[in-house]
């Protein structure tokens, strides 16, 4: 039910090398349209991050790739500003290559990673794009916010029925004919009744847990509520 980080992460990658010159950089950025780039070495193992934020201790790279006035984001201000790592920002200015310019160790994610996951390392980091690589480390893809976004951008008929034929047909054990269900943008209502409060609530969950679901209204019906415990 869940998607992993494979189901939607982009195979063709804007990368550099080791030692890609600054200008070029600054080109393959502009160019893609990307805020960062995964720096790879001779094996294409993902060695670091460069990003419009580490590219600002130049101040060449706003005044000659933007027009007078630019104003990068503000979490690239932010960081550029504060340098929580502590890096000397004076060393970075004299940066040439992508090794002096990168951000390292780069914050990757594998293929099997669920995109929840690779959602909350984005958010954690502050970063947009995470590199994917394969267990030896080498670059496979590139994994944006915006290809997580499109796990929810599935038709409400496709959610429905993965609700009826995954949760309702085949994870429960149960009888499930007198459940009904309903999506409207992506908000889950299921309807109808079962034998066991537990029951109805662990297919609210499973439903839960389908790509594209934003919401579970679970307004089904139980004959027993066998989660009532009273102690004595």
């Amino acid at each position: 039910m869940r998607t992993n980080v494979e189901n939607v992460m982009t195979r063709n990658v804007a990368l550099v090398t080791a030692d890609t010159p600054f200008k070029d950089i600054a080109e393959t950025l502009i160019a893609h349209a990307v805020s960062a780039v995964p720096v790879v070495d001779g094996d294409g193992r993902v060695i670091g991050v460069v990003s419009e934020a580490d590219l600002l201790a130049k101040e060449e790279f706003r005044e000659q790739y933007y027009r007078e006035g630019y104003q990068p984001p503000l979490r690239a201000r932010l960081r550029h500003r504060l340098n929580p790592e502590g890096r000397d920002l004076k060393a970075r200015a004299r940066g040439d290559i992508a090794t002096e310019l990168m951000t390292s160790p780069a914050v990757t994610v594998t293929k099997e990673t669920p995109t929840v996951g690779a959602a909350r390392l984005m958010e954690e980091h502050g970063i947009k794009r995470l590199p994917v690589v394969d267990r030896d480390g080498r670059l496979v893809g590139i994994v944006s916010r915006r290809d997580l976004i499109r796990v929810f951008v599935r038709p409400d008929s496709d959610i429905a029925d993965e609700v009826r034929e995954e949760v309702l047909g085949r994870s429960l054990w149960v009888d499930t004919q007198q459940v009904h269900v309903r999506v409207d943008h992506g908000v889950v209502t299921l309807t109808g009744t079962m034998e066991r409060r537990s029951e109805a609530d662990i297919a609210a969950r499973m439903t839960g847990r389908i790509n594209g679901v934003v919401d579970v209204v679970n307004e089904v019906r139980w004959k027993e509520d066998d989660n009532t415990w009273s102690g004595g």
